[in-house]
């Protein structure tokens, strides 16, 4: 089971790579760096460094499913 707060959702439409929102500066539709074939190797054990086009943050992916992506750090903030 995956740490919740370490999750975040991603698509794939038409073999690309997509989030809903940048977790970092909020853009919408984010299309990733990644294929599909690298969400099965990520899957398998691979670490990848994931870099997002928008903001150009950095986030290492170390496990996916078919709905999220899993990082080694936490994603997700506390909303009070």
């Amino acid at each position: 089971m995956f740490p919740f707060a370490n999750t975040w959702p991603y698509d794939i439409v038409m073999k690309d790579v997509y989030v809903a929102e940048c977790p970092f500066c909020h853009s919408s539709n984010v299309l990733l760096p990644l294929k599909i074939h690298e969400l099965k190797s990520i899957h398998e054990g691979k670490k990848k460094l994931l870099v997002f086009p928008c903001c150009h943050n950095k986030l290492t992916l170390i496990d996916t499913d078919r709905d999220y992506l899993l990082a080694d750090t936490a994603i997700r903030t506390k909303q009070s």
